[in-house]
């Protein structure tokens, strides 16, 4: 299997999508992850196993309409195994497989079957000490964007996934990359107050325009040069709410083809102004759990 991605917009042609179904017994508060799946599961509103079944088909029915070869990691029993940019990542013609929370090892195996189709030199597996998550790492070409949480209360937090030992790694094995770590803001929580991943803030979309939440950034001086990069007209700004709801967790099939939530109206019709086509799916149940398009999908092969 040939694999190669230097972007969030080039043609998709092999993408691995999460599995929907049988994901266990909603969890406990205490028993999440990310802020927006303890909210869900204290409010008694985690979604039911046939509407993730439901959303990601609508999902899955787009991609293959779009001709794009859908690939899915083994069933696991029980387990929550949507989310596949968490499990690994590519960049140019290398896979990374990423050192997720300990509780989630068993959805790294699910892999097997579609790693043993990729020459060995090209996979990764990291140092135990690294930790990195696909979510965290949005690539623009010769860029690197990096979300990370880089202070010393870094193991208490549930929702920093990329420490600062990940930067140097990448560095390692992509020396040609202009990497960017860009901190940004945790909560356990509150999904109002903490970015779980980089692709929750921020996200490239078409021909050199961006979708950005500023106050997703620790620090206002990564959002100022993100939209100084990309230029203020180029840039879309999300509201709270929209932030809340993922509104820059999109999923690009190509530079002029994008998939939204059917519910980002407002993101919609700024696309479309852009000449983008613009696909909508429901995946509003699938949202509570913490990730939306982008999280659920891991693309092996962009032009």
């Amino acid at each position: 299997m040939k694999i190669h991605v230097t972007s969030e917009t080039g043609r998709l042609r092999e993408v691995i999508l999460g599995r929907p179904e049988s994901n266990g017994p909603a969890p406990t508060p205490q028993q999440t992850f990310d802020a927006k799946s303890y909210e869900s599961a204290s409010k008694g509103i985690y979604p039911k196993d046939e509407d993730i079944i439901r959303e990601m088909g609508a999902f899955e029915a787009v991609l293959l309409r779009h001709g794009v070869k859908v690939h899915h990691p083994a069933p696991v029993e029980g387990c929550n195994q949507i989310f596949a940019r968490d499990v690994g990542f590519v960049i140019d013609d290398k896979i990374i497989v990423s050192n997720i929370i300990p509780d989630r090892q068993e959805e790294i195996d699910a892999y097997d079957e579609i790693y043993s189709q990729i020459h060995y030199k090209q996979i990764y597996n990291l140092p135990e000490a690294v930790h990195v998550e696909g979510g965290d790492v949005i690539l623009y070409g010769d860029i690197l964007f990096v979300g990370q949480y880089a202070f010393k209360d870094y193991p208490q937090v549930k929702t920093a996934r990329t420490n600062r030992l990940a930067l140097d790694y990448l560095a390692m094995i992509f020396p040609e990359k202009n990497i960017i770590p860009l901190n940004l803001r945790k909560s356990d929580t509150d999904p109002y107050e903490g970015i779980l991943h980089l692709d929750c803030t921020f996200m490239p979309v078409g021909r050199g325009k961006a979708i950005i939440y500023k106050d997703g950034f620790l620090n206002p001086r990564d959002a100022g040069h993100l939209i100084e990069l990309f230029g203020p007209q180029n840039v879309f700004e999300l509201t709270k709410e929209e932030m809340y709801w993922m509104n820059s967790n999109i999923f690009s099939i190509s530079e002029d083809i994008v998939v939204v939530e059917e519910h980002f109206t407002r993101l919609k019709a700024w696309l479309e102004s852009q000449g983008i086509t613009v696909e909508t799916v429901p995946y509003r149940e699938i949202s509570k759990m913490g990730g939306l398009l982008r999280c659920s999908t891991l693309p092996l092969y962009r032009d």
